[in-house]
């Protein structure tokens, strides 16, 4: 958990100083500009793991920058569908480099060859087994207190 804090901390400190961005709206970003194009709200909430008022309030503020729009689903008209604009690919393509030196310095560079690709066959376990899982979305909400 510390290691993870750590990485966060150097992460989140690159993409404030170089983009402005928070290390959500990054994954948001990233996610939309190296996927499969606009997807929509719950994909997008359940990809990067993130609730779903969370990620609305998050989509507010990148769509208000003009990082992203929003709009309707064409496949379901009660879904909301989330593609990045040019000025969001530029930015993404902007911090990505030191990004990557970030996570690559601070996570792999400590870390033998053999080791990283323990360390990726581990997590690529772990990650499958956590995403066979049901998703955030299909859990059902809480209701509100009255």
């Amino acid at each position: 958990m510390e290691a993870v804090s750590l990485l966060q901390h150097h992460v989140e400190q690159q993409l404030r100083e170089e983009g402005g961005l928070s290390s959500v709206q990054f994954q948001l970003l990233a996610r939309l500009a190296h996927g499969p194009g606009a997807l929509t709200m719950t994909e997008l909430a359940d990809g990067v793991v993130y609730s779903r008022s969370g990620l609305t309030y998050q989509a507010g503020l990148l769509e208000k920058a003009g990082l992203i729009e929003r709009g309707p689903s064409p496949g379901d008209e009660r879904a909301i569908q989330v593609a990045i604009t040019q000025k969001g690919r530029d930015l993404v393509e902007h911090v990505l480099p030191g990004h990557a030196e970030v996570v690559r310095s601070m996570l792999f560079d400590p870390l033998a060859e053999a080791d990283v690709e323990t360390l990726g066959t581990l997590m690529n376990r772990v990650r499958d087994h956590m995403r066979a899982l049901p998703p955030r979305s299909a859990a059902p909400r809480r209701k509100r207190s009255e």
